[in-house]
């Protein structure tokens, strides 16, 4: 459809008659100032002038239609005359010139307000912090006060109050005020949104109206090119022009009104002709210039003919979806219909629409089935978007091959209608789409056109055709290009080449999908949202919810397509949901607008260009949004294809850099213009945020002459420099800004210095380039503030002086008052500065900011500043001057090396530290030079040498003596000499005595703070210096306190006694001494005896300070290496300390397995596992019981143990030795004393608590007591199951068991085992029995409303696990002692004798007398001990209902899994139960329809008359059952009933396993040709079997 298209030849030359040119560019209603109303004059005789104000002008608000709302400046109250004079009224571009691309895209187009990004990245700065000063200074480095990048920019992106997210909703965000129109139909929205959009009431008024639908119909589709045409559902086709005037009705009085609803419409190339499809199939085409009756007429083929047919055409009743015109010709059309059949009509020339002959070409689809056809049924189908190929303003090779795209469920199709119809490119629906999304599909074309092209490439000449194409929400672009062929081989076809270039997921189904451009889309989704798309990037630059313009849709496809979507396969990905309602029909878009027809009216939406959106922010005031978005068009971080800028920079920058100038002066204008208005905080913030925009603004185009001119005078004027200056310091720390005119640097370092930022105005004049700054000024300054670092950056990088900001700070030096704070020392910081700057300088670097000189920069530097600072005498400076540089204050006489005197009195340690670091350079490697003459900052010199690491080395051991300097600064000349002499060992070279002055001197250190560096120093010295009595220096370095020095002697003079010694007494590295004594003690060391005697005392004697290091590591390094000292070191170590704990765990339980505890233990002196016992129970006594249960008999002597296991409590621990010992009885008595001290304590708790004040302990205390007991009586079990499992009874006779079980039994008479059980039960049952007296206490107390605890003790736990324990003990009892009789030793017997067993008749399992004699002995002791037993009667009650609650939760289990079993059951037998689907519909063998579709209406009627029959059989045997029961008459015999129905059932169909389909008698006839026996007949047929002739 050429609606679809972008320009096609055609529209040119019609413009003019419809009074309007839709192709112009800037099309947005002229800007006024805010508060002047707009003007529309009456006339104007220029012919722009004249088409402009039928596009701005409404012409009194409804008569006219209007590609752009006009915009009511509203004025600000406090505003005056004056000031709206002032304010800017920039005037719009010249539409062709400024935002125009000719032949290209159209000009109105998006942007990306919307959209929350900024074109200004904040910076991310840190500032790199100074290291702090260390006490170790020769691992110090001078490092540059300048970071990379020192804060972070506080010039955050100004964001405009609309610049929101994107949302759902519209992008009317802004909080500005908008006036209401005049009717109320409109939404209001900002000018600076995306798309404006304009009501068409003129139109909205004719066909909505009631009179409207009442005469034309409800509109059902619309088409726009020079005409708006709507069609109707009465068959009427409506053309408006672009005034909203109604031309033309086209329709009445023909038989197109007769036809139904217009379902389609098209509009010819060259406007003159409109093709309509209607809902009955028919198509006509109509002639604007005569519309009263059609052009041409195809009516559709009737359904009951299409076996026949002789033609092609569409089917009667089906609806036309799509229709277009193919080139440029009227009588040649495609078509679409609901069916899924697309066709190709091309009407021949004659003298009317009679006498014309339609020729008809199916191009896509299948006529549907008719009721005589055999073959299987067809997937239905339809074309959910279909358009023809529009032509462009520039001749293609497609022009005459009339493309053609149709969309299906299924497929994308291209099919070429001329000459002849063929497919061209197919795709099918992408793999990507969502199972089980919105069905829906779309698609638009956009033609080749003629481009820009200043290179005059012919490849970039003309652009590319384009498809666009949607399925669900997947959005593809498609890429066409036509290969011609050769002159000479004029017979083949053109070549057309698909490449699928750029692909794009929405977030919800696409139902419609426009071009606005060449490189702009617009695509609105199923929920009405529309997004607008650049096409190169796919980038989403804007999004509006349209739901408010209730938008025309139709449910056009889910009929059709039903069978598609409602098969309930979730596996199938293949199917879709939903199918989406069709909203083609009433989105369209043509020459860069959009047109909406909705339910109630009909919009335009127009898109703002670059320079609409940037007027109407500063119209309303918004100066800072304006300037932020022109920047972000200047730069291109915006979306320029959508909002008419071009792609190429350079012709971009031209259009935007002039707006956007006029727009900052402008703004600069205005705002300083008014005065305060008493709110300074707010007005101060938009002057931030101002003064951010206009220096991201011009820093993009690169002008900072209008900075420092126009901007910084506006700022000055109005007294807001310090604004200024803070936006301007970001812009310099990152180097964006380095030349600063001089009197704005000026104002700068003034504005810095006197607020007191005196350091980041350092960093600032350091980055800035000193070519451009009036040195002398900034100098001045400089000293003026003591802005020593700026001051050595000026003079260096500006004047190559190196000397003089060293004589400045060397002054500074001078007035230092060393005993005066910190803080009153205004001199002290800038003189330090001299070390870095040395530090930098010497190095070859740039001061302050770290980067690297010129190699003869460099070299010429550093030279003069060695001559200079080691100097033997005062220099003048300036040469030639006459002004010397003197050190004294008090003129007295001048020392030798004046200056390097100076520094070294002011701060020797920095000094050498500074020193170290220019050693390290390699200027100082060559020898030194005879008197040269050189050059020192261009004056001649008489005496300069150039230095050497020797040459100051020999200097400083002359000045650093004890007549000059205090210790303090000399130690750090030692450390330094003693580090930088193995480093350079061919450059410097001292004799022995210097080296041993040296080494004494560090030994001999001022301070304990310094010592970790002497001492590195010295081991840095000895690697060098081999002393000649290294043994008399051993004093020197034991009271120094040198350890490391010492074990370094000492292991070299094989001392190894006292290299132990030396590792102990060294605080910081004890833990070493462990090594130091496997290397001392391993044999392959090879120390004589003697030695080792020495070594192994040194141990004895320390061997308090080895266990405080590390016992565990002590025992184990004795142990493999000195075993003969275990014992000695024990004893010597605290008796009972955690010590000996410690020494004996790593012994006797490192970290092995534990099988292994065997050898250990027999592996050790006597004593230590009990000594280690003993200990345990005092450190670790929950360890004990799981340490002694690994125990063997006799690896454990009780009686040393056994009080200190009483001691602590570890009574499980006493059981199990005691029980392993064989003392079993005696094990259980200290159990049973030990439950009875628990059961005291737990009763004396119970009944303090209602007095205690401490809830929370008591609470605490009573569950730890409850631990403990059922830990206890778990030991109980154990020690009654063990004995029980070891006991062995004799066979006693039958007679002797019973009277054993159920006769009187005596205590004495009970086994040991029996006893035992006898005592636990006893022990568990008075402890229940004597506690819950005390519980009930509680409860009644604590039940009283006098007693409130804020936290009540929980008496129903106490009690639930004393009665858990009484339950475990007699469960345990039970199951101890219920076994089967001699069950396996009788099966052992029958297998062993291999005769077969005895049958005997089953019985349970018998009970063994124990648990009754057990039983009677506790009820027996429970008598005597108290008449009463109602606390036993409760207990047992409590253990009968524990097993009732087993057998019910048995019970429940056991009907869950049958539940379980049944529905598993279920499902089998369903599946089981499930028919077969046949393989076709035919049956086999006399190859008629058998069921589906076209089986005629034979079944039913078969169905019906067997239903009747059941039903008849049914009442019938009802009716004999009731006789017979009442004995009177015989009933009927079955098998002539059955004979009966077999007759009436020959169209009964037998179905196989294989899928084959017959009837019964055609399967009959063929077993009894094919001579089957499994074929029964008559009353024979439940015994039938069935055997398929095909698979047997």
């Amino acid at each position: 459809m050429s609606s679809d298209s972008g320009e096609s030849p055609g529209s040119a030359h019609n413009d003019s008659e419809d009074g309007i040119d839709i192709g112009r560019h800037g099309l947005a209603s002229p800007m006024v100032a805010p508060g002047t109303p707009e003007v529309h004059p009456a006339g104007r005789h220029a012919p722009e002038q004249e088409e402009l104000h039928e596009i701005e002008s409404l012409d009194g608000g409804a008569n006219r239609l209007s590609f752009a709302r006009p915009r009511d400046g509203q004025a600000e109250e406090e505003d005056t005359a004056s000031e709206s004079s002032i304010r800017p009224a920039l005037q719009r571009p010249p539409s062709i010139e400024s935002a125009s691309i000719p032949d290209d895209t159209p000009s109105i187009q998006g942007s990306v307000l919307s959209s929350p990004g900024s074109s200004v990245p904040a910076s991310q700065i840190s500032m790199r912090s100074h290291r702090p000063t260390s006490l170790q200074p020769f691992e110090r480095r001078f490092s540059s006060r300048l970071s990379p990048s020192p804060l972070g920019s506080p010039r955050g992106t100004s964001t405009p109050a609309f610049l929101s997210p994107r949302s759902r909703q519209s992008s009317i965000s802004s909080n500005l005020l908008f006036q209401q129109q005049p009717d109320g139909a409109d939404t209001p929205q900002a000018p600076w949104d995306v798309v404006r959009w304009t009501k068409l009431k003129k139109i909205s008024g004719q066909v909505f109206s009631e009179v409207g639908k009442r005469n034309f119909g409800r509109p059902t589709c619309l088409s726009v090119a020079a005409s708006l045409v709507i069609g109707t559902s009465k068959g009427f086709i409506l053309v408006f022009d672009y005034q909203q005037v109604l031309k033309s009705i086209i329709g009445p009085g023909t038989k197109a009104v007769e036809c139904g609803p217009v379902t389609a419409l098209a509009i010819s190339a060259d406007h003159s002709t409109i093709a309509g499809g209607h809902a009955t199939g028919h198509i006509f085409t109509w002639e604007l210039s005569r519309p009263a009756k059609p052009f041409l007429h195809v009516p559709p083929l009737e359904r009951n003919s299409l076996d026949d047919r002789r033609l092609d055409g569409h089917i009667s009743g089906v609806a036309i979806l799509h229709i277009g015109f193919l080139g440029t010709r009227h009588t040649a059309l495609v078509s679409a219909d609901d069916g899924g059949m697309a066709f190709s009509l091309l009407a021949t020339r004659g003298l009317g629409a009679i006498a014309r002959n339609v020729k008809i070409t199916r191009i896509l689809g299948r006529y549907p089935l008719s009721e005589k056809s055999m073959e299987r049924p067809r997937k239905p189908s339809s074309v959910l978007a279909f358009s023809p190929l529009p032509l462009g303003n520039v001749e293609q090779p497609t022009d005459d091959m009339g493309l053609t795209a149709l969309l299906t469920p299924y497929l994308l199709v291209v099919v070429s209608t001329t000459p002849v119809a063929q497919t061209q490119h197919k795709a099918s629906r992408p793999k990507e789409i969502a199972p089980h999304s919105a069905l829906s599909g779309c698609l638009a074309w956009f033609p080749a056109v003629k481009l820009k092209n200043p290179s005059g490439d012919q490849n970039k000449a003309v652009s590319k055709t384009k498809l666009v194409y949607c399925w669900s929400n997947i959005l593809t672009i498609l890429d066409v290009d036509s290969v011609v062929p050769p002159p000479s081989e004029k017979e083949k076809p053109t070549e057309l080449h698909f490449k699928p270039r750029s692909r794009w997921r929405s977030e919800e189904a696409i139902v419609a999908v426009q071009w606005l451009s060449r490189s702009v889309l617009a695509v609105l989704t199923v929920s009405q949202r529309l997004i607008i798309l650049e096409d190169t990037t796919l980038r989403m630059t804007d999004s509006f919810d349209l739901l408010q313009k209730h938008t025309y849709h139709s449910d056009l496809f889910s009929r059709q397509l039903r069978p598609v979507v409602e098969q309930h396969d979730e596996e199938d990905t293949s199917m879709h949901g939903v199918v989406a309602d069709a909203f083609y029909m009433s989105f369209r878009a043509y020459k860069g607008r959009l047109f909406l027809l909705g339910f109630n009216d009909v919009s335009i939406g127009t898109l703002s260009n670059w320079a609409d959106r940037l007027l109407a922010l500063m119209e309303d005031g918004d100066f800072i949004a304006a300037i932020t978005l022109a920047t972000s068009y200047y730069v291109g971080d915006t979306d320029k294809l959508t909002v008419g800028l071009p792609e190429d920079d350079s012709s971009r920058h031209t259009l935007v850099k002039e707006k956007l100038l006029e727009m900052i002066s402008a703004s600069l204008k205005y705002i300083f213009s008014r005065g305060s208005d008493g709110t300074s905080q707010p007005r101060d913030k938009r002057l931030e945020e101002f003064s951010k925009v206009c220096f991201t603004a011009l820093l993009g185009m690169k002008e900072l002459d209008f900075l420092f001119e126009d901007t910084y005078e506006a700022f000055e004027d109005g007294s807001n420099e310090a604004i200024f200056f803070e936006t301007l310091e970001p812009c310099v720390l990152e180097e964006e800004i380095t030349d600063i005119p001089p009197h704005v640097l000026k104002d700068l370092i003034t504005f810095y210095a006197s607020s007191g930022r005196a350091s980041r105005l350092e960093e600032m004049i350091c980055r800035l380039n000193t070519d451009t700054m009036d040195i002398n000024q900034v100098t001045t300054l400089c000293q003026q503030y003591t802005l020593y670092d700026a001051l050595i950056y000026v003079w260096t990088r500006a004047l190559g002086d190196f000397i003089t900001p060293l004589t400045n700070i060397l002054t500074l030096i001078k007035l230092v008052d060393f005993e005066a704070d910190e803080s009153e020392n205004i001199y002290m910081t800038s003189a330090m500065k001299i070390f870095p700057y040395l530090a930098y300088t010497f190095t070859g670097r740039v001061y302050p900011g770290g980067t690297l000189m010129d190699d003869d920069q460099a070299h010429s530097a550093k030279k003069d500043m060695y001559r200079f600072l080691f100097s033997g005498k005062n220099l003048d400076w300036p040469p030639g001057s006459g002004e010397t540089i003197l050190t004294r204050i008090d003129k007295g006489p001048e020392p030798s090396f004046p200056y390097l005197q100076l520094v070294l009195e002011f701060d020797a340690s920095s000094f050498m530290s500074m020193l170290n670091e220019a050693f390290e350079d390699n200027f100082l490697n060559g020898d030194q030079d005879a008197m040269n003459g050189s050059h020192v900052n261009g004056t001649q010199r008489g005496s300069a040498l150039t230095p050497t690491r020797q040459y100051i080395v020999n200097i400083l051991l002359g000045i650093m003596t004890t007549e000059n300097f205090d210790p303090e600064d000399i130690i750090y000349f030692y450390m330094f000499l003693a580090r930088n002499l193995p480093k350079y060992p061919q450059h410097i070279i001292l004799p022995g005595t210097s080296l041993h002055r040296v080494l004494v001197g560090l030994c001999n250190y001022p301070t304990d703070i310094i010592k970790d560096d002497c001492q590195l120093s010295v081991e840095y010295l000895l690697s060098i210096y081999q002393p000649s009595d290294p043994q008399s220096l051993v004093p020197l370095f034991e009271k120094a306190g040198f350890y490391r020095v010492l074990k370094s002697v000492y292991r070299g003079s094989k001392r190894y006694a006292k290299l132990l010694e030396t590792y102990l007494n060294d605080a910081e590295d004890q833990e070493a001494v462990f090594e130091c004594i496997a290397d001392c003690l391993q044999p392959s060391r090879g120390l004589i005896k003697k030695q080792v005697n020495e070594v192994k005392a040194v141990i004895v004697n320390r061997a308090i300070d080895l266990a405080v290091v590390d016992a565990s590591r002590c025992a184990l390094i004795l142990k493999q290496y000195a075993p003969d000292l275990l014992e000695t070191v024990l004893l010597v170590l605290v008796d009972g300390s955690d010590l000996q704990y410690y020494y004996l765990k790593a012994l006797i339980e490192p970290d092995t397995p534990p099988g292994d505890y065997q050898a250990i233990v027999e592996n050790f002196p006597l004593g230590f596992t009990e000594r280690y016992v003993r200990l345990m129970c005092r450190y670790n006594s929950a360890h004990v019981a799981d340490f002694v249960s690994l125990l063997k008999s006799g690896d454990l002597k009780l009686g040393p143990v056994l009080p200190a296991l009483e001691e602590s409590g570890v009574i499980d621990a006493a059981v199990v030795l005691m029980a392993r010992d064989g003392l079993v009885k005696a094990a259980m008595d200290r159990l049973v004393k030990h439950l009875g001290t628990l059961e005291t304590a737990l009763t004396g708790l119970m009944s303090a608590a209602e007095k205690t004040p401490d809830v929370a302990n008591t609470e605490e205390a009573i569950h730890d007591l409850l631990e403990n007991i059922e830990k206890y009586v778990k030991v109980g079990i154990w020690l009654c199951q063990g004995q029980t499992r070891s006991t062995t009874r004799p066979q006693e006779p039958l007679f002797d068991r019973r009277k054993s079980a159920y006769g009187d039994v005596q205590e004495e008479e009970l086994a040991l085992d029996e006893v035992l059980w006898l005592d636990l039960v006893d022990a568990v049952v008075r402890l229940i029995k004597n506690v819950s007296p005390a519980v009930s206490q509680l409860q009644a107390t604590l039940s009283s409303p006098n007693v409130s605890l804020s936290e009540p003790i929980d008496t129903a736990k106490v009690t639930t696990t004393l009665r858990s324990s009484v339950q475990q003990t007699f469960s345990a009892l039970l199951a101890s002692t219920t076994i089967p009789p001699a069950k396996e030793a009788s099966e052992q017997q029958h297998a062993s004798s291999g005769r077969p067993p005895l049958q005997r008749k089953k019985s349970q399992a018998q009970t063994n007398p124990s648990f009754l004699r057990i039983l009677r002995a506790f009820l027996a002791r429970a008598a005597h001990a108290s008449p009463s037993l109602s606390d036993l009667r409760s207990v047992l009650q409590e253990i009968f209902s524990a097993y009732t609650f087993e057998e019910t939760i048995l019970s429940l289990a056991n009907r869950f899994l049958d539940k379980e079993g049944f529905v598993r059951v279920a499902e089998l037998t369903d599946l089981r139960q499930r028919g077969w689907r046949p393989r076709g519909q035919v049956c086999e063998g006399c190859r008629k329809r058998a069921w589906g579709p076209g089986a005629g209406s034979g079944i039913w009627e078969a169905w019906e008359k067997s239903e009747n029959d059941k039903q008849r059989r049914r009442l019938e045997a009802t009716a004999e059952e009731s006789g017979n029961g009442k004995g009177k008459g015989k009933s009927a015999p079955q098998s002539e009933v059955d004979a009966g129905e077999g007759n009436s059932q020959s169209g009964a169909l037998v179905l196989f396993a294989c899928r084959h389909l017959w009837h019964k008698h055609c399967l009959e006839k063929a077993s009894e040709t094919g001579g089957g026996d499994d074929v029964a007949h008559g009353p024979r047929r439940s015994t039938m079997k069935f055997q398929c002739p095909i698979c047997a």
